[in-house]
């Protein structure tokens, strides 16, 4: 019983960190993604890019940066919404329906991309 218990917690604690560790290693896979769709489409400006982007990736690339990006990245599109519903309170006070109604949709966007940026993993 008590080795069952042990084996678990190992098992749980490698889990733990193999997902962990594991954002650089998922950020290199979606550009090797990304590289070989551009291949199938014969995009080699596309490809060339993609190639930097992956060598900057595994040179560069620390899951504590990535996070921290992640972090700027949100708080950047909350200044956006805040900025989107200020907008269309200007828009509000006008009066004018055309307006209001383009406001509401770019919040709605902004809110949908928070969400998004939100339910990632990192």
């Amino acid at each position: 019983m008590k080795n069952r218990i042990a084996l678990a917690l190992t098992l749980l604690s490698l889990s733990a960190v193999s997902q962990a560790a594991s954002l650089c290693q998922e950020k290199e896979n979606e550009i090797l993604r990304e590289i070989s769709y551009a291949e199938k489409h014969n995009n080699q400006n596309r490809i060339d890019g993609l190639k930097t982007a992956l060598s900057e990736v595994r040179a560069h690339c620390s899951d504590s940066k990535l996070r921290a990006d992640h972090q700027r990245k949100i708080a950047s599109q909350k200044e956006e919404i805040a900025e989107r519903r200020q907008d269309l309170v200007e828009a509000q006070q006008k009066g004018d329906a055309d307006k209001i109604s383009k406001r509401e949709h770019k919040l709605k966007e902004a809110e949908s991309e928070l969400k998004a940026l939100e339910a990632r993993d990192y």
